[in-house]
């Protein structure tokens, strides 16, 4: 926060230097009520009330009649409030701007920033809707700690050394007694603020809920729609609102108790005032005009700031619990970091080495455990094994998503860890299991990975991967603009434009997740004549359960819990008694 204050400085000294104006325009304000006021009763009994003084030693000249010098001052006090109302008007622009066009844009902006540059490991600690929340909703709460706490208590710090100050200048036994509560009402405000910080971290987490119970609803609606779970989906989102509103009623009831307190005391502050005021001004000893009046006017504007606490107290909690949800992602650790001094690579040959790899996602619980293998430039291997044997992992670990947690990857003998990642990973090209694509022309999904390709470049990846046909065939061909996800697309076709994103790249490694996992006999075929283009003349590791798909490889490797249980050629691999015959005899026996 004090970060955020630093950087933005120069805007914060503007609204300081328009606020310390704005009060001492109120002052003078105040001040010249009360004189006019004198003057008037001065005017009206010459020989029992005495004249007062004009401030700084400033009078009218003496010619000037008693009404001339009360048009004066009636006159000063309209120009200052003219110009007060200036003052306002501009503060209000530049704290308009400073928060609301500066600060909340330049941070959502910081913080998107950072979630691109973070590594996945705090995308698995935490859950898609509360980041979308995070990024979102409490970025809004920053902007609600600048605007109403920071400036808020810099006014309220400001106001009340210039009304104090103003108050002792006129009788200081009669301020110390208006303001004996002032103590009592800050223990108040401090009790009020530690017991309502932890309700709203809570209100925040309830309300991660609701927007992951929405964004999931809407993700996975062909789900709900097919198996007819509307209504349950319904009563569930209702269950999650309903306990957000049950717990900001709980809040509330606290911060409408606190106020009252507060304002309760102010007004006790106005009692002691008539009485001891009243009193002082009976035997004389305080005028009533640039006195009592004035007194008062300073007092209620006093008493009013003090009251602002309330708000303010209540807006350090509800701020605070969101804003430091935004700095636990500006401060998060980024795990994968860029090596100050990278190894530079260029076009890499392709060789890679696996040397004692083990890694674990939380610590003690080994996903993959002493995984050694070399392979050389250009070879095919394919990865087989059971759900949760670490296949994904390893693809994970090889496009250095994560490091591993012993051992060593290297690419033409450099460790991963050496080389600059964006490097890296332009000579790295990857297909997932399932298919992301943006909401935007065909070609510039093709063309993610390398925005500055040229439309011939496009349409060889596209040709590389089956997929110019079907494209071409699109309302506007390879500018036709796809819908969320890419969903009027089939999915061998969405798979297609996948594989030629990352043939573009013409990568020295090909890694392929199991991509023909979910489609039809048809399409496989299709999908797998694709792929046998796009692994020619690069070392490419692909996730695979399919025998054609095994078999068009030069190696497998077969993954259990971890640890490589058999590695060796497709013929190899048949005559040894292992998990990777009985697949191949169960595909076989469905054949």
């Amino acid at each position: 926060m004090l970060a955020l204050g630093w950087r933005y400085r120069w805007g914060c000294i503007r609204l300081l230097v328009l606020q310390g104006l704005l009060l001492l325009t109120a002052l003078s304000c105040l001040g010249l009520t009360g004189l006019g006021i004198d003057l008037i009763r001065h005017f009206a009994d010459p020989d029992n009330v005495p004249m007062t003084p004009f401030p700084f030693g400033l009078a009218p000249p003496t010619g000037w009649s008693p009404m001339a010098q009360v048009a004066l001052i009636a006159g000063l006090i309209l120009a200052l409030e003219l110009t007060r109302g200036a003052l306002n008007y501009t503060y209000a622009l530049s704290a308009g701007y400073l928060v609301h066009t500066r600060i909340v844009v330049d941070l959502r902006a910081q913080v998107y920033d950072k979630l691109q540059r973070l590594s996945f490991n705090f995308f698995d600690a935490n859950a898609t809707g509360s980041i979308i929340n995070r990024v979102t909703g409490d970025v809004q709460s920053v902007r609600a700690f600048v605007d109403g706490v920071l400036i808020q208590l810099v006014i309220l710090t400001l106001s009340l050394i210039g009304y104090m100050s103003y108050m002792l200048t006129i009788h200081p036994l009669l301020t110390f007694a208006c303001l004996a509560t002032t103590p009592i009402m800050w223990l108040v405000t401090a009790i009020f603020s530690r017991m309502v910080r932890p309700l709203y971290d809570r209100n925040r987490e309830l309300v991660d809920n609701v927007v992951l119970r929405l964004a999931e609803s809407i993700q996975g609606v062909q789900v709900i729609k097919g198996f007819g779970r509307e209504q349950e989906e319904i009563a569930q989102f209702a269950k999650d609102n309903r306990e957000v509103k049950d717990q900001q009623q709980g809040i509330f009831w606290r911060v409408s108790i606190f106020g009252p307190i507060i304002g309760y005391m102010t007004q006790l502050n106005l009692v002691i005032l008539l009485a001891y005021g009243g009193y002082l001004v009976s035997r004389g000893e305080l005028p009533l005009g640039s006195g009592l009046i004035v007194f008062a006017g300073l007092l209620q504007q006093f008493s009013s700031q003090v009251a602002n606490l309330t708000n303010i107290a209540n807006s350090v909690q509800q701020s605070l619990s969101g804003a430091r949800r935004v700095f636990e992602i500006l401060d998060a650790p980024i795990h994968v970091q860029n090596p100050v001094n990278p190894t530079p690579i260029g076009r890499a040959r392709g060789d890679v080495a696996l040397e004692n790899v083990w890694f674990e996602y939380v610590p003690g619980a080994p996903v993959l455990s002493d995984i050694s293998v070399k392979i050389a430039a250009g070879t095919r291997i394919a990865i087989l094994g059971a759900t949760g044997a670490g296949k994904s992992t390893l693809l994970s670990l090889l496009c250095r998503f994560y490091d591993p947690t012993r051992g060593r990857i290297t690419l033409d003998g450099h460790d991963l860890r050496d080389l600059d990642l964006d490097e890296l990973r332009q000579n790295i090209g990857l297909v997932f299991q399932e298919t992301f694509l943006f909401s935007n022309t065909v070609a510039a999904n093709i063309a993610f990975g390398h925005p500055g390709a040229s439309q011939e470049q496009v349409e060889t990846a596209a040709k590389i991967a089956a997929a110019h046909e079907f494209i071409v065939d699109l309302p506007d061909g390879y500018q036709t603009v796809l819908g969320e996800s890419g969903l009027d697309l089939s999915g061998g076709q969405r798979q297609r434009l996948a594989i030629a994103r990352a043939v573009l790249l013409n990568p020295a490694l090909l890694l392929l997740d199991d991509p023909a996992a979910a489609i039809d006999p048809h399409t496989e075929h299709e999908i797998l004549g694709a792929i046998e283009q796009a692994m020619s003349g690069r070392t490419t590791f692909i996730v695979a359960h399919r025998l054609s798909t095994l078999r068009a490889c030069d190696l497998v490797m077969v993954l259990e819990e971890g640890r490589i249980v058999q590695f060796g050629t497709h013929d190899e691999l048949l005559k040894q008694t292992g998990h990777y015959r009985l697949a191949a005899e169960s595909q076989f026996a469905e054949v």
